[in-house]
C-alpha cells in the first residue's frame, strides 16, 4: 500500500513538473474565492447589501471572476428575500456560487451524517437560482478548512462530496482578513478614523507579503509558480479595500482566472490523504503529501496591535 501511494504520488509529481511553460515564461494566475455569502459579519440587510455591492463592483471593474460560497442560515437570518437577492446579484452579474454548508459547522465536532446533512441543506437557496442559468453547484468550501479529523471520516466525507458532484475548492492564499475585520469593524463603530486608515494600510500591506510568501512556498514544492487560489470573506473591510487588492494583484502580474481554471492546474491532483484537526493552506498540505519539509515559521503574522484593538483595560 506504500509503494503505491508512493508510485501514485511520483506520476502527478512528474506531471505538476513537467505541465506549462518555462518557470520564466509563465503568467502569473489567481483565482479569487469569498467565504461566508451572503454576508459574514452583520444581520443588517442593508448592510450586507452595501457589502456584496462594493465586492461585486470591484470585480466588474477588474474584469476578474469570482465564486462565493454560502452559508444557507445565513440566507435564512438576513431574511429569506434580503439573503436571496444578494445571492442573485451574484448570478446575475455572472459570478459563480459554491457550498459552504448549512451553518459553517465544523466537520471536527460533527458526525459524518450531520455533514451530509449540512451539505444538502446548504444548497437551497443556490442551487435553483444556478439552475436558471443553466448551471449545477461544483465546489465545496470546507469550513474552517477542516477536511476530517479522522481517516474514517476524511475518506467518507471525499466519497460523499464526490457522488454529489462535488469538487473541494482548495485555497492556497490566506490573508487572516477576519481577524483584521474584527478590529476594523470596532474602528468604524467608534468613528475611530485614524485607526481605520491605518489599519486598512496594514492589511494591505500583509496581503502582499502572503501572496509572495505562498508563490514562494509553491516553487520551493513543485519547481515553478502555480494558478493561486486567494481566499477571502464578504466583509465589510474587504467591501471596502478589494479594488485595491485586485490592483495588487495586478501589479505583480496576476491575472484573474475561475476556480475551476486554476485548479486544472496539475498541482491539484496530488493525492488528498492527509488527516488533520487544522485547517492548513494547501501548499502546507502538499508539502506533507509529497515529503518536501518546508519552514511554517517563515510565514509572517498579522501585527499585534490589529488583535488587541478593542481589548485594552478601560483607564480609570
Amino acid at each position: 500500500m506504500i509503494i503505491f501511494k508512493r508510485l501514485r504520488v511520483s506520476i502527478v509529481m512528474s506531471l505538476v513538473l513537467m505541465s506549462g511553460l518555462p518557470v520564466g515564461a509563465q503568467t502569473r494566475a489567481v483565482a479569487l474565492t469569498f467565504d461566508d455569502l451572503p454576508v459574514a459579519d452583520t444581520k443588517d440587510p442593508t448592510e450586507a447589501l452595501f457589502v456584496n455591492r462594493a465586492l461585486l463592483n470591484a470585480l466588474k471593474k477588474h474584469h476578474a471572476p469570482a465564486i462565493g460560497f454560502v452559508n444557507e442560515k445565513t440566507v435564512e437570518e438576513l431574511g429569506s428575500e434580503n439573503g436571496k437577492r444578494i445571492l442573485q446579484h451574484w448570478v446575475r452579474d455572472g459570478f459563480d456560487l459554491g457550498n459552504h454548508t448549512f451553518s459553517h459547522a465544523d466537520l471536527n465536532n460533527i458526525t459524518f451524517e450531520q455533514f451530509k446533512q449540512e451539505v444538502a441543506r446548504g444548497e437551497d437557496s443556490f442551487r435553483p437560482m444556478l439552475a436558471e442559468v443553466g448551471r449545477t453547484p461544483r465546489f465545496l468550501r470546507f469550513p474552517f478548512n477542516h477536511t476530517g479529523d479522522t481517516k474514517e471520516k476524511h475518506d467518507s466525507v471525499a466519497a460523499f462530496l464526490k457522488q454529489r458532484g462535488y469538487q473541494v475548492a482548495a485555497c492556497t492564499i490566506d490573508n487572516e482578513d477576519y481577524l483584521f475585520n474584527a478590529s476594523y469593524i470596532q474602528m468604524l463603530a467608534k468613528k475611530d478614523d485614524a485607526q481605520a486608515v491605518k489599519l486598512r494600510a496594514e492589511y494591505l500591506a500583509y496581503t502582499a507579503v502572503e501572496i509572495d510568501y505562498y508563490a514562494s512556498l509553491h516553487k520551493q514544492i513543485f519547481g515553478r509558480e502555480i494558478p493561486q487560489v486567494m481566499v477571502l470573506h464578504a466583509n465589510r473591510l474587504n467591501a471596502d479595500v478589494l479594488d485595491e487588492i485586485l490592483s495588487l494583484f495586478e501589479e505583480k502580474k496576476y491575472r484573474f482566472v475561475s476556480l475551476e481554471a486554476a485548479q486544472s492546474d496539475p498541482a491539484y491532483r496530488v493525492p488528498d490523504t492527509f488527516v488533520t484537526k487544522f485547517g492548513p493552506m494547501w501548499g502546507y498540505r502538499w508539502a506533507k503529501e509529497l515529503g518536501i519539509e518546508v519552514d511554517g515559521s517563515l510565514e509572517s503574522e498579522p501585527p499585534a496591535w490589529i488583535a488587541q484593538y478593542g481589548k485594552e483595560p478601560v483607564k480609570r
